[in-house]
């Protein structure tokens, strides 16, 4: 028997006009990724002096009544702005998961670049949500528009929306690799070569055209290389259960939370309302304002108590779940993300008074590979995402392949939910 693979592309065949689209969408998305990474920048220098570096300590560095107004001005702009966006272009979508999970490929552009927008400032302004979406959503948006132009099947279209989605993903963190298995694993379910070589594709041609303004480096630098031994391994067993349970907590939280969120003019109070709390919690914990970049940092490099991060790895998820709960559209994987990094290196403080040997820095990398790859149910993708994030972990691969299986197992035998399909809009039109 040949090759499966080997002998044809599927519905959607890979056709020149197909990878002439494929090309023309994926640099799109790369310039839309610096567009928008820009705007954002833009924001927190203007909110918070930050030109680099920490961005908690930029938060850190201001006074309280500086951040909580800077969280009420992200509430009352991002309700005024998603309101009228909700309102006035009801008519279009601005959803890519369900675009593409329902075979429509449709995403308009007008809603996606309004709500993108929005999306990057409230996040400049502190709001807890993740970066991601609003590049993904923009990927999505063009390659749609894209393939009515190139007269692409129904197909290929979906196909071309799930590509430039993940390498949206790709092009913002610099994760080519990442990017395509998120394509592959969670935007399509499959792994097939027709599928693997357009997602390879976009997200390389994204992020390359991505590195015209944005960063080459790893996202998390000067992690140390991790290595192999036996107290860190018998931890990830046990931890990927641990950790499972997490995400299974958090999955149903954000799915709650999203099917709840305010209608109509119950957005203009109940976002402010909301992200003034955040803010007022921000006075004591800066580490919540923004996606949570640091928290994560801080426990792949072994920094923080066991009680500060466990106290993280709980207060992240309840901040972005308000969010996200108040009406807000973003992203959550670097939330998730900061929450496994705390929480493994959490469990993994607790874990060196019983056997030593296994680093704070290493449980880190290995919860933020398990929650990921449980959260979004695609542990190839956790596992690719975290390796090039931190440019560390092939040392640990093994650990973090049994946390993040395990972890991946027990939510998909409690729910089989996963942190995109739990938001998605129930007859909405989108976000």
């Amino acid at each position: 028997m040949e090759q499966p693979n080997v002998t044809h592309d599927g519905p959607a065949a890979l056709s020149v006009r197909f990878w002439v689209a494929l090309v023309v969408a994926s640099v799109l998305t790369g310039l839309f990724g610096q567009g928008l990474m820009w705007l954002l920048r833009g924001v927190e220098r203007w909110a918070y002096g930050f030109r680099g570096g920490s961005y908690q300590a930029a938060v850190a560095a201001t006074s309280p009544t500086h951040r909580v107004l800077m969280l009420v001005l992200s509430g009352v702009l991002g309700a005024l702005g998603w309101y009228a966006t909700r309102r006035y272009l009801a008519h279009q979508k601005s959803e890519i998961d369900d675009a593409v999970w329902n075979g429509s490929g449709t995403v308009h552009v007008r809603r996606s670049l309004a709500t993108s927008i929005v999306s990057e400032v409230t996040i400049g302004l502190g709001a807890s949500a993740g970066r991601e979406a609003a590049p993904k959503l923009m990927g999505g948006a063009v390659a749609s528009v894209l393939s009515g132009r190139f007269g692409l099947t129904d197909a290929q279209r979906v196909l071309l929306v799930a590509c430039a989605g993940g390498a949206g993903l790709a092009a913002v963190y610099n994760v080519p690799l990442g990017g395509a298995f998120f394509t592959a694993e969670v935007m399509l379910g499959s792994f097939a070569l027709p599928v693997v070589l357009a997602a390879l594709s976009s997200s390389f041609i994204a992020t390359l055209t991505g590195w015209i303004t944005l960063s080459h480096a790893p996202t998390y630098s000067d992690v140390a290389n991790f290595q192999y031994s036996a107290p860190l391994f018998v931890w990830s067993i046990l931890a990927g259960l641990v950790i499972g349970l997490f995400a299974t907590g958090n999955i149903r939280l954000l799915g709650w939370v999203s099917h709840r969120r305010p209608r109509g003019t119950q957005l203009l109070w109940v976002m402010p309302l909301a992200f003034t709390l955040v803010g007022v919690v921000g006075v004591w914990r800066p580490e919540i304002f923004g996606n949570g970049i640091d928290i994560a940092h801080q426990a792949f490099l072994g920094q923080g108590t066991l009680a500060l991060l466990l106290f993280l790895a709980v207060l992240k998820p309840l901040t972005t779940a308000l969010t996200l709960g108040a009406g807000a559209a973003g992203g959550v994987f670097t939330p998730v993300l900061a929450m496994g990094a705390a929480l493994g290196g959490g469990l993994g403080a607790v874990w060196a008074h019983l056997w030593p040997g296994a680093p704070v820095g290493a449980c880190a990398l290995v919860g933020a590979a398990a929650m990921i790859g449980a959260s979004m149910q695609a542990p190839l993708a956790g596992l690719a995402l975290v390796t090039e994030l931190t440019h560390s972990g092939l040392g640990v691969m093994l650990p973090m392949i049994a946390a993040t299986t395990i972890a991946t197992l027990v939510v998909r035998t409690l729910d089989g939910y996963s942190i995109y399909t739990a938001r998605l809009p129930r007859h909405e039109g989108g976000l």
